[in-house]
């Protein structure tokens, strides 16, 4: 596995997987409305948007020239993506892009002692298995179903 960050001319297949990924294990219990304001935010103008214009990081993972994996960030500490491809599942990767950006994160601003994340339903058991805690009940904000968590940075 070859770990990297996001490159400018990668938002496509960033979107295609996410989309995919989505589309089998969150989008059949969101809400038509969720499934729209989803697919907006991971259209590739907006990813590149992100990136470029919002300074958002994106850390990907790749076996050989197949994106398998892809964590981004809204802010310094807000993680807004993480997935995962299927055939990929349960084999650390979603850890490892995590670990890689906390590394990069604490060592840029020691100020950070947290990171949060609005976990879908079906992320919530990740998110726990790496250490997020839920701060509220299961909310919808546009057809979006999250949970807020974090996890807290321990220098």
């Amino acid at each position: 596995m070859n770990y990297s960050k996001f490159k400018i001319g990668q938002e496509k297949i960033v979107s295609e997987l996410v989309w995919t990924v989505f589309k089998k294990y969150e989008a059949p219990v969101y809400p038509e409305e969720g499934i729209k304001t989803f697919k907006t935010f991971i259209a590739p103008d907006n990813i590149k948007d992100m990136v470029c214009n919002n300074g958002s990081p994106i850390y990907c993972c790749f076996e050989n020239d197949k994106l398998v994996g892809v964590l981004a960030f809204r802010g310094k500490a807000h993680i807004s993506l993480l997935f995962v491809h299927e055939e990929y599942h349960r084999k650390g990767i979603a850890k490892k892009l995590l670990s890689n950006a906390l590394d990069e994160l604490m060592s840029s601003d020691k100020t950070i002692s947290k990171i949060t994340v609005n976990s879908s339903p079906y992320a919530m058991v990740i998110y726990e298995r790496m250490g997020f805690l839920a701060t509220s009940e299961l909310q919808q904000q546009d057809g979006l179903l999250f949970i807020p968590m974090v996890k807290g940075l321990y220098l």
